[in-house]
């Protein structure tokens, strides 16, 4: 298969052409390699690419929000489905620079599904976010759930990007599946992630800060459990039947959580953080920060019934795979 995927220099990006060239297929990756976190671990992520992937993979430096630009350099490539990955991450950003999310979120997602109806590629899977069930009392968020009450900007441009979405599944039969995923950790992960954050201040000597005085629940999912769904998802198009599909569109258009059907609590992640780390935790409890939310849970019940998802890795599992992969990225 010969598969674009944009966000090739992010975190799931990055995990998801590794494990596509493993299996033979050949990418086209995306990128802009912007500074929202420091470019020196997304180049990093690009050298393990070039160096794993050979001529299985091409790389290309640009903004997928510039349309003439993404047209221009996608036009000498074959590709048969993409996956959208690459946005505007972060929910506390998006309260900082909310322009930002409006140009990349909602001006590129628009662009990628220009190019699938333009390429006429036969599946678009793209990344949603857990964030687009806002403040959802009824726990597991299961994808039926009404999603239409986002506390963050964020959260509103993922939602937008679903409902964009559907109205190219409505108007062009364009297949496609979008992927809801929950707080997503691992080995080359995101430096603005609270596990990141979090094992950098333990380093460090610092304070943790915890927020709503630690009464913080949320889904860790593993890396290597979100690329199992993502290909899954991508080897899985859905068929343009008329049949109800996950998430209720009777077009080719899907919706799924990718979590691990386990909602912890973040205390018992910083106790895992101390044990891998072999330091004990200074604890800054502070209230609820805007636009969080206190608790994420996934049913994952659609995507497991349809493509027979089911993660493996528990967060004492992974949380010290990613300590350990941390100690070895800065020598600590």
């Amino acid at each position: 298969m010969h598969v674009l995927v944009t966000g090739a220099a992010g975190f799931i990006g990055f995990s998801l052409i590794r494990a596509l060239v493993a299996r033979g297929d050949t990418v086209i990756g995306v990128d802009n390699g912007n500074s929202y976190y420091d470019p020196a671990l997304k180049e990093a992520r690009l050298a393990r690419l070039a160096a794993e992937a050979g001529d299985r993979f091409t790389f290309l430096r640009l903004d997928f929000a510039d349309y003439p630009g993404l047209v221009a350099a996608l036009e000498p490539h074959r590709f048969d489905a993409i996956v959208h990955l690459g946005a505007q991450a972060g929910v506390r950003y998006s309260i900082e620079n909310p322009h930002v999310y409006a140009q990349s979120n909602l001006v590129g997602h628009l662009n990628l599904l220009e190019i699938a109806r333009h390429r006429q590629v036969g599946h678009m899977v793209y990344a949603s976010s857990s964030s687009v069930y806002g403040g959802n009392d009824k726990l597991p968020f299961a994808v039926e759930d009404r999603a239409d009450h986002p506390v963050s900007l964020y959260a509103a441009t993922k939602r937008a990007n679903e409902m964009m979405s559907e109205s190219y599944a409505h108007l062009y039969r364009l297949p496609q599946t979008g992927l809801r995923f929950f707080t997503v950790y691992g080995p080359w992960g995101r430096p603005d992630m609270m596990l990141w954050i979090f094992t950098r201040k333990l380093f460090a000597g610092e304070a943790l800060p915890v927020f709503n005085h630690g009464e913080m629940y949320r889904d860790f999912t593993y890396i290597d459990d979100i690329i199992a769904g993502v290909v899954a998802s991508l080897d899985s198009p859905p068929p343009d039947d008329g049949a109800v599909k996950a998430g209720g569109s009777t077009k080719p258009h899907r919706l799924y959580n990718i979590g691990n059907h386990r909602s912890e609590h973040l205390m018992t992640v910083i106790g895992l953080l101390e044990q891998a780390t072999g330091i004990t935790a200074k604890i800054d409890f502070q209230p609820m920060q805007a636009g969080d939310v206190p608790q994420t849970y996934a049913d994952i019940s659609a995507i497991a019934a349809d493509l027979g998802y089911a993660p493996t890795t528990s967060i004492d599992v992974g949380v010290p795979r990613f300590v350990a992969w941390y100690r070895e990225y800065h020598g600590v």
